[in-house]
């Protein structure tokens, strides 16, 4: 085999079925490998960016490798943005860059990027082929390094003179050791006895689910564990799902913009207990002022860097969160914790999520509500990145793990769109909605194009105020009204805008259009997008300004 075609064997070997990616010279030869191989699937996006959300989509929403390729130069340093979103959040990637032929390296040849070091920070690591012969084992290696431990994305860069040399080709697989790499903690069960003892001994226990338990797989784990302890849970937005909407014991979102209830629970608790969650400064926000209350913080990681690196921490607990829930589940028995549930569902029902409703026009929070109740809270949804992204997470109530796609840790914008293109792929069964602003959609709109050619059916939901509302919001609130480049005057029409790329668009601007659109919508088969035109001024409520603490919650005026 040639290097190109032992990369696409390696894939297949892999278990990939399907590989999103934009072709340019140093490439050439692994695409010319793609003809003769008829198993071999392929998406062409419509920039390399598209590529390598829809690829991260797809290994968001399945819990598989997602995989895409790019040519060397801008080809290449068009997927960063995308590779640094799947870094932040954990996401197992395997992203294949090709290069210059080995002989021009370094010598600023066309199109030639130091890929390694330009994303060597945003990688879980980096592999430069030097030898066609090292391709079965590299790519077995990088799938190994992506999806053990705290996953991630992985890059493999490989000169357009390797991808053509020849190696015979035989599948790899020895058992991966890497010196110095621990893909799994042994269970420390004396901490594990530790964190339980502290429960026991606890008054007012909160568990903050973080993306860690979606990642480990461990939604089942924390729910039995849950039902034992009757400890109450508040989310992290990664966390959103992992832990069902609906249970009894949940209080949903905490943070930035999180529920009242969630937010005075971390405040009032007097053990927190973080499962997969890295205290990112959405969540804690003002950090001397997070959890004053609390006597005992634990914190259980599969990364031990993350142990008492913002909050200091009382039981640090390194390992796979699925193994640790185990086996705490047989050993844990109820807490205290009932009076402290009754007031956190007064909490609850005192200041419960609200928004002013209007006949006459479309609230953005309404249009969550409608698609949570046509879907029952069964959608895969893909977000962006603003305010539709925090109405999201407040409105539509998640039944599942892996139904929330969104950038969480980066806050990418163009995110939301590719990554469903990438969701749909990877659950052709499931309704996928992508929801989106009118700002972010323009950054990877041309993705349309994908869903028309392949009748992937991703229903696209933009929510058009006509400005960039997370900047004016925040302008508005911590500028003291002061508006500065936020108009979005000269937007397209999106309805337009999609049946030009061969898409059914609809709009709607009151509340009887928006319920008639919607049911269209999902009536259609295929890909239809709707724009929902929404007040310009319509704000996030509760929001948590930057330098405060969660329980001095701005909760808006609703009448």
């Amino acid at each position: 085999m040639t290097g190109s075609e032992a990369l696409l064997q390696g894939l297949l070997d892999e278990g990939v079925d399907t590989v999103f990616g934009y072709p340019g010279g140093s490439a050439l030869y692994i695409y010319d490998a793609m003809t003769r191989n008829a198993e071999f699937k392929h998406i062409l996006t419509r920039h390399e960016q598209g590529a390598v959300h829809a690829a991260d989509g797809y290994a968001r929403s399945t819990g598989k490798v997602g995989v895409c390729i790019a040519t060397s130069g801008p080809g290449a340093t068009n997927l960063v943005t995308g590779i640094a979103t799947a870094h932040m959040d954990s996401i197992p990637m395997v992203i294949i860059t090709a290069n210059v032929m080995t002989s021009l390296i370094g010598t600023d040849a066309f199109q030639e990027a130091d890929i390694i070091s330009i994303t060597m920070p945003i990688t879980k690591h980096s592999f430069s082929v030097r030898d066609a012969a090292d391709i079965p084992r590299i790519l077995h290696e990088a799938f190994y390094l992506a999806t053990t431990g705290r996953k991630g994305p992985v890059l493999i860069d490989i000169p357009k003179d390797i991808s053509n040399a020849k190696l015979l080709y035989e599948p790899y697989k020895a058992e991966v050791q890497l010196r110095g790499y621990v893909s799994k903690p042994a269970l420390d069960y004396e901490k594990i006895e530790q964190w339980l003892e502290a429960i026991a001994e606890s008054q007012r226990p909160v568990i903050i689910a973080g993306g860690g338990i979606v990642h480990s797989n461990a939604s089942d784990e924390l729910i039995q564990f849950v039902n034992q302890t009757q400890v109450p849970v508040v989310a992290t937005l990664h966390g959103l799902g992992g832990f069902p909407s609906g249970h009894e014991l949940g209080l949903g979102m905490a943070g930035h913009h999180g529920n009242f209830a969630a937010n005075m629970a971390i405040q009032q608790a007097d053990l927190i207990i973080s499962l997969g969650s890295r205290f990112d400064d959405r969540l804690t926000m003002k950090v001397d002022g997070f959890a004053p209350e609390a006597r005992r913080i634990v914190h259980i990681d599969i990364d031990p860097a993350e142990i008492g690196k913002i909050i200091s921490t009382d039981i640090g607990i390194v390992g796979d969160l699925k193994d640790i829930l185990a086996y705490a589940c047989a050993k844990a028995k109820p807490s205290k914790a009932a009076g402290w549930m009754e007031q956190l569902r007064q909490y609850r029902s005192q200041h419960p999520l609200r928004y002013n409703d209007s006949d006459a026009e479309v609230k953005p929070q309404f249009v969550l509500e409608m698609i949570h109740e046509a879907s029952h809270g069964d959608a895969i949804i893909t977000t962006d990145v603003g305010q539709h992204q925090m109405w999201t997470a407040q409105f539509y109530k998640f039944n599942h793990p892996r139904s929330l796609l969104t950038s969480g840790g980066l806050g990418t914008m163009g995110f939301g769109f590719p990554a469903a293109i990438g969701a749909q792929i990877g659950n052709p069964d499931r309704l996928v909605v992508s929801i989106n602003g009118d700002g972010g959609m323009q950054m990877c709109a041309q993705e349309m194009a994908i869903c028309a050619v392949h009748q992937i059916p991703v229903k696209i939901v933009v929510l058009n105020n006509r400005v960039l509302g997370m900047v004016r919001q925040q302008q508005e609130l911590m500028y003291e009204n002061r508006l500065s480049q936020i108009d979005l005057a000269g937007s397209p029409d999106f309805v337009k805008l999609a049946e030009a790329y061969g898409l059914k668009g609809l709009r709607a601007s009151n509340k009887e259009e928006a319920i008639a659109a919607w049911k269209e919508a999902l009536e259609t088969p295929g890909p239809v997008l709707v724009e929902f035109v929404i007040p310009m001024d319509e704000n996030v409520y509760p929001m948590v300004l930057g330098g405060t603490a969660l329980d001095e919650m701005l909760l808006g005026d609703f009448e």
